[in-house]
Formats: C-alpha cells, structure tokens, sequence
C-alpha cells in the first residue's frame, strides 16, 4: 500500500480518526511500532485513550530517525490533549510539551472521565490538523497543543516552548572557556534619560505571549496586587526544584509591572540551574586552581558556623571535586572557572560550603545591559550590609533638592495612603556608585514599625525610587505576616538564631522595641544633605556599554575582580534576552538566615570605614553589628 498517513494505536479514539479518514487518504493502521512504517508515509498519527505509562519516548526514537512528522492524541483526566505536531531535528517536541504541561499543571495523568462527545471533539481536532499538514498548510498544533475539556467540550490551544533540558530534543552546547569569553559591543541607549538598551515595549509583543500559560508556561498564573501604594503584578513560577515562587514587578503601571514581573521571573528561571550549557567540568580547586576563581574570596561561614549542629554546610575542600562553569573575569580579560554553586542558586541545594542567592543575577535586553545591572545589584547589597554591619552613620539625604515630582508624590502617597514616612541615605561605598536606603516609619499605631530597603543605580533619584518600589510593594504581605505571627516575631527580638526566613528579617524591625538598632541612621541629629552634595554629576553617555566600561575601570582600580557567568538560554535568547550572574569577589554578598550570614574572609567590611572616614582605624570583627540585618 502506498500509504501517505499511518494511524497507530488502539482504542476508541484510534479507531474514530481511522474510521473517518479510511475514505479520504490512503491509511496504513497499526497497533503500535513493531511494524516498520511505510516510506510512503507523510505523516504518523499516534492514539491512545490514556496518556501511556512510559510517555512518548519510545515514538520519539523511531521517528527522529525515520525524519518523518507526527501527531499524537491521548485522553488525560479530563481533558484530550491533540498535539504538539512534532518535525524531527526541531526543537519542541511532545516531551517538551509534557515536561511544560506537568510542571505547569501537575496532577494524575492516568486518571481519564471519558464521554462519546469528548472523545468525538478531540477526534475532529486531530483530523483537522491532519488535513491541515497533508494539504501543505501550516497546522495550528505547530508548537502548540489543543486541550479539550471532555465535559463541556471547550477547547484551548496552548504554547510549547521548547525546554531546551528536553532528554529527546534538547542539544546544549558543553560549557568551554571560548564560548564564556565576552567582548563588549556597542548598545546604543532606547533614550538619552534611559540605562536599558530596548524598551519594555518593543518586548512587550512577545513576553506573555512565550512565557504565561495557565497549562504549559514557564509561568502558570499572573496576578494584581491591587493594595499596595504603587501597580505591583505578580507571576507564578513553578519549578520541581524549587517550589512555587511569585516574582514581582513595581511601577506605576499595572501592565508595564506585568512584564517586570515577566523578566524578573525569567532572571529566577535561569539561575535555578544551568539551561544554555551542559556543566562538564568536575575537579577539584588544587587541580585547577590557575584558572578559577578561589571560593575563599566570595566570603564563607566560619568554623564556629560549620560546627552548628544540624548545619547542612561543609567547610571548603581545596581536594574535593566539585562542578564548575565557566565565566569571563574582566580585570584578568580571560575566562575563568567558578563553583557552579556558585553561579546557580539551587545547585548544591541542602549543601556544599555556602547557601548561594540570586545576588548579583540580571537580566536584559542584551548582554551588557545584563551586566550592567547585575553589577548595581551586587553594589547594592554590599553596601547595605557595608552599613549595617559597620553601623556607620550614613548621611541622610533630603528628596526635595532631588527636584524630581514624581520621587515625591512617591513619597506623599506613601505617607497619605499606606501611613509611613520613608527617610532615604546615602551609602554609596568606595566604588561611587550611588546607593540609597530608603527607610520606611510607620505614623499609625499597629503598623508594621519600620521598614528597609535599598536601590543603586548610576542615576541616584532612580536609585532611590528602586528603593521606595521594593519597600511599598511589600508594606500589605509584611503587615499580614507580622499581626499573624507576633509572638514568634517578639521571640526573634531575644534569640537571632530563630530568623531564618527571608521575610523574618523585616518583620523584626517591625517591632518597636527594635527601633534603637537603628538608632545609628535615626539619631536626628545630623544636618539634610542635598542630593547634589552627596552625588558627583557622571559623564553622559549615549551608549549603555560606554556606562558599563566606566564602572569596570572603578573595579580594576579598587583591585575588584569582576566576574560574569552567562546563564542565558534558548529560552530567553529566542527574544533576544540575556541573562547572568555577576560575582565581584571581596563584595559582601546578601544573605537570609542569621546564622548563614558569610563575613569570613571579606576584610572589606573591616577597612573600607576607614576609606571613608567613618572610622579611624581599620574594625575588629568584635566591633561588627551582632544583630540580623533588616534588608527587605
């Protein structure tokens, strides 16, 4: 038989789609692959009443190697699932499309409610797409899958993104040292006020479109947050590794933080775990040391630390094999090795020498506007814990000489509507990128008592609004957690050993009895400075790159390495995305969990006061503030 169509499988919807395309196209029927398929064959049709125990792998192997298309249709709880049409040698495949659906919409894939009506809706979805790839058009199941709900016969289409993890069509490149290698290219900014090299809008055709899908996204919910000062959005990243995980976006605008939110959870996607490059590497620190990065020197706990009972970290072992990753040090100009778990947060997860966080990852419409703002963030939070840790007596700065409106209408409508005054310092280090804190005080009885966070950017009004975004976007979920957990947070005030969560740094300084270990920013009696005072005007450049040399220069001159790994994948770069995470050894990195925090081997947190007049002579670690730091 010249057969241009073969159906395989057996059951009710196997034999509904042969019995009704037996009459329009030449069919070959088998009941699975133990048969070889006809050369003639345009495409295969693969049926089942129930999801197949083992998947699809086994059709997966036989047809990559035959080249021939194929579509499949199953019955799945209760729902039929038509599609994805698979092309061998292009990504997407239907693993692809189960590994997305099950981590999107996780349930019991064997348990099927069928109905005649059901069955006959999914069978004409299938012969429909069959039509549609014999005739030579381009079928609607092309990267996508239709769901049929077996009870009121809706049916949707849905996405596949291409997991590029996929075990069938995923190929990653090995990690090597020529591809970590960057030269830095030109990235002319979307406006002269502007420090991104594409808008949000020019991404935002593609963003929801690739990403959002309740059924099979990277992202399977979205949400307002229709409380807080400011439009803050939400999506839900679901993740095997992790666990649920809401990422936000603050702005004014509730569909421009909708895409915020988007990135930001794309940042959080790829650094979980390595998704571009395949980790090849694994060797010990003595055996490579010429060309990796010394693990001593991103700040490590202490033997007192490691000898916690029930601590899930061990001390560092020059001998010990470990992965590694290739990343590219600015100041050596040459590639360099880093601990994978280092570069990744969730590698090593429950293990090895330090908890590692997303400190320092970045994403952005190209690579230098990547590391750009990874740098910001590193600068951020090391100054941060620079000042608290240090209790240096900041200057606090006055907003109205920012001369900008919309900083202060931040700040009115923080006061008028959530009931907190916010009180912004300068704690900009050595390195003279500006850093603010930004802290929020509650003017009505029951609130939340006090409130940090922090921004930097090379623009210091922008920074600060970053500060004042992050604080008012959490004020309503820190007020839930603190009147719901006041006993626990007033145990926290004795013992610093009890916080551990991210959120229990906050809702310690929620209590008023907190406030005096503050005292070093809130004594009221230093004089306002201006904003100009404070912040030396910078060289304006048109493009982003000619920012981002600028502030590697500072580093190379501070003796501050500057280390960027790419954590980019197909999945971001299909958009022209690139992400990455920027390590800058000697920095304080952030840390939640008091006893997690990591100071040993950083002595910058002991000299720099010095550097900058605030001390004398150089701290003794005795001298360092002994209480959990308040970063939001």
């Amino acid at each position: 038989m010249n057969a241009i169509l073969s159906v395989v499988g057996e059951g009710l919807l196997a034999d509904y789609v042969y019995g009704e395309l037996l009459d329009r196209y030449e069919v070959v029927r088998q009941s699975d692959f133990t048969s070889e398929i006809p050369k003639s064959v345009k495409l295969v049709v693969v049926l089942h009443d129930d999801w197949p125990s083992s998947g699809y792998f086994e059709v997966e192997e036989i047809l990559q190697q035959t080249g021939i298309p194929w579509l499949r249709g199953f019955l799945s709880r209760d729902e039929g699932i038509v599609g994805p049409l698979v092309r061998p040698s292009i990504p997407g495949c239907s693993q692809c499309a189960d590994n997305r659906r099950f981590t999107a919409s996780p349930g019991d894939m064997q348990c099927v409610s069928t109905s005649p009506s059901g069955i006959r809706q999914t069978a004409h979805l299938l012969i429909a797409e069959i039509e549609r790839v014999l005739q030579g058009s381009r079928a609607y199941t092309e990267e996508h899958m239709y769901i049929v709900n077996l009870l009121t016969l809706n049916n949707s289409l849905h996405f596949i993104l291409p997991d590029p993890l996929c075990e069938v069509c995923g190929s990653l490149p090995d990690d090597s040292s020529a591809a970590s290698t960057i030269s830095l290219k030109p990235r002319p900014k979307t406006s002269a006020n502007s420090y991104r090299s594409r808008s949000i809008d020019d991404l935002k055709p593609h963003l929801v479109k690739d990403y959002i899908d309740s059924q099979t996204g990277v992202f399977n919910a979205k949400m307002l947050d229709l409380e807080s000062p400011f439009a803050g959005a939400g999506v839900n990243l679901p993740s095997f590794l992790m666990g649920d995980e809401v990422t936000g976006g603050r702005s004014f605008s509730y569909a421009e933080s909708e895409l915020t939110a988007i990135l930001e959870g794309l940042e959080r996607h790829c650094g979980i775990t390595p998704r571009g490059k395949r980790t090849v590497i694994y060797d010990s620190f003595n055996r490579v040391a010429d060309q990796a990065l010394d693990p001593s020197t991103v700040g490590l706990y202490s033997k007192k630390q490691y000898a916690q009972p029930d601590f899930t970290f061990e001390p560092f072992d020059p001998d010990l094999p470990i992965d590694w990753v290739w990343g590219y040090s600015f100041v050596r100009q040459c590639p360099i090795l880093v601990p994978e778990s280092l570069a990744y947060y969730s590698s090593g997860f429950g293990s090895g020498f330090v908890q590692e966080g997303s400190n320092g990852c970045a994403l952005g419409g190209s690579l230098e506007e990547a590391i750009l703002h990874g740098i910001l963030e590193v600068t951020e939070r090391d100054a941060f814990l620079m000042t608290w840790y240090a209790q240096l007596p900041i200057p606090r700065l006055d907003p109205y000489s920012a001369n900008d409106h919309e900083l202060l209408l931040m700040l009115y409508r923080l006061r008028a509507v959530a009931g907190y005054d916010v009180h912004l310092f300068n704690m900009t280090m050595e390195n003279g990128i500006p850093s603010i804190w930004a802290l929020a005080k509650s003017v009505c009885p029951g609130k939340i008592n006090l409130i940090c966070a922090a921004g930097a950017h090379l623009d210091p009004v922008r920074a600060a609004k970053s500060a004042i975004h992050e604080l008012a976007g959490r004020l309503v979920f820190l007020q839930e957690r603190f009147e719901a957990s006041q006993e626990h947070v007033k145990q926290m005030l004795d013992d610093p050993f009890l916080v551990l969560q991210m959120e229990d740094h906050a809702l310690l300084y929620g209590l008023p009895q907190a406030e005096e270990r503050l005292h070093f920013l809130l004594d009221g009696q230093r004089p306002l400075r201006t904003f100009d005072e404070e912040f030396k005007r910078r060289a304006h450049h048109a493009d982003l790159t000619d920012d981002l040399k600028d502030i590697i220069e500072v580093f190379r001159r501070l003796n501050l390495d500057l280390i960027v790994v790419d954590q980019s994948s197909p999945e971001t770069l299909r958009n022209g995305l690139h992400c990455v995470k920027v390590l800058i050894p000697g920095m304080l990195p952030m840390t939640f969990g008091h006893h997690l925090q990591r100071l040993t081997g950083l002595k910058r947190v002991l000299q720099v006061p010095v550097e900058l007049g605030y001390a004398k002579k150089p701290l003794k670690i005795g001298q360092l503030n002994p209480h959990p730091h308040p970063f939001l």
